[in-house]
């Protein structure tokens, strides 16, 4: 008999016939009993082969749905992630790792207040609510999580004919997604009693909290291993570079990835699939950027490496007057004759390094204008240009105290 159950085949074929009787109704804690003593432990990649061919063979992908939580539970322990690929730091799977142990963390926390729940006095309520609150805000940033399985690590097992499995978790990211939204839209009425909530536990919060944990689960023993196997360097490249177009959720990683031997091929700036300006820390579109750009209360004037005038903010409240006439225009021509010898010193040291920040300030018309001149650098230090950044900080001067109130300073917000 060792000889079968260390087949391939005999154990595919079994963890098949198990499936099926969960379909057909049997119970879980029979088959489960079933697994153990039939079978040890199961490779991981056999499980998403058999995820596979049962949807192949044409049980329903709905079916195979509903079964997920249930042949998830039954196969837990006892799968064989001895040969799953170590990672480094910052990898893709490094970085859904540990925003799952964040997960766990606030999953575990939201499922102690519920249990608490029929110990909280009248009095303990408002408070209990706040944080059970917290906790769900917290678990429903899970969609970003979900949202870089779904868009950029999907599509490349689907390249590779593994469709199945990621249809099925797919349907479930949904399923978490709805729960979570109700479990929200339940906390934020402001007539919610203690006893409403209660009624609730089983019925929607406590089955929510458990779906997220057991979609960990599945992630670490057959979504993580799987993947690993079938994609490539170059894929998990692709993959990091466009994580910040969805962010992350519950953890800021420390470390930015990069992998040895392999040349980059686009600079960490570029264009996403929306056509947004793609950073970074982040995404905008161009009208996003301007509008950002002439917001803040500060002047600003881009002065490139060969000292010509590239851009200048145009916000409402501007401390020197700047026109287009400027652009290209040498640097050294935009100011007096008196000063040209200033700003000669200030672009030679910016460019030889030995300063990066030149501030002045002076007394015009009654305002204090604060003046300041950085040295641009790339990542790797070379020389880009120089940004001129002047404020008017007369009212920012008188300020005292603290203002906590809210209140506003236009008559189109108030």
């Amino acid at each position: 008999m060792s000889e079968l159950i260390n087949n391939s085949k005999y154990r595919k074929d079994r963890l098949k016939e198990l499936i099926l009787k969960l379909h057909k109704g049997e119970s879980p804690e029979k088959v489960k009993e079933e697994l153990k003593n039939t079978l040890k432990q199961i490779p991981y990649g056999e499980v998403v082969e058999v995820e596979q061919e049962l949807i192949q063979e044409g049980l329903p992908e709905t079916e195979v749905l509903k079964l997920c939580d249930v042949h998830g539970e039954v196969l837990q322990g006892n799968v064989d992630l001895s040969s799953v690929k170590e990672v480094p730091e910052g990898h893709p799977i490094d970085v859904f790792r540990k925003e799952n142990i964040e997960l766990k963390i606030v999953a575990e926390e939201a499922t102690k207040l519920l249990n608490s729940l029929e110990k909280i006095t009248t009095d303990e309520f408002g408070s209990f609510i706040n944080k059970i609150k917290a906790c769900f805000n917290q678990l429903m940033d899970v969609d970003k999580h979900y949202q870089r399985k779904e868009y950029l690590v999907f599509p490349y097992l689907e390249r590779n004919e593994i469709t199945g499995p990621p249809k099925v978790m797919w349907g479930k990211h949904d399923e978490i997604r709805d729960q979570l939204k109700g479990c929200i839209e339940i906390l934020n009425d402001s007539d919610l009693q203690k006893q409403d909530l209660i009624d609730s536990l089983d019925l929607l919060f406590n089955p929510c909290v458990k779906a997220l944990v057991d979609m960990v689960q599945k992630e670490e023993e057959i979504l993580f291993p799987m993947s690993l196997d079938v994609l490539t360097t170059e894929d998990w490249w692709s993959i990091h570079k466009q994580t910040l177009e969805f962010g992350f959720t519950l953890y800021d990683p420390q470390v930015d990835w990069k992998p040895e031997g392999l040349e980059e091929k686009q600079d960490e700036v570029s264009f996403n699939a929306d056509g947004n300006i793609q950073l970074p820390s982040g995404s905008f579109s161009a009208k996003e950027i301007m509008a950002i750009l002439n917001t803040v209360p500060l002047d600003m004037t881009f002065v490139d490496k060969n000292d010509k005038v590239k851009y200048f903010t145009q916000g409402t409240e501007r401390v020197f007057a700047r026109s287009r006439s400027i652009i290209n225009r040498d640097v050294r021509l935009c100011h007096p004759p008196g000063s040209t010898h200033i700003v000669e010193k200030i672009l030679e040291d910016f460019k030889s390094g030995k300063a990066s920040h030149a501030p002045f300030w002076i007394q015009m018309q009654g305002k204090f204008i604060l003046i300041e001149y950085f040295a641009l650098h790339d990542e790797k230090g070379e020389y880009l240009g120089c940004l001129e950044v002047s404020q008017d900080l007369t009212k920012n001067r008188s300020l005292e105290g603290e203002k906590r109130i809210l209140s506003y300073t236009d008559n189109k917000n108030a």
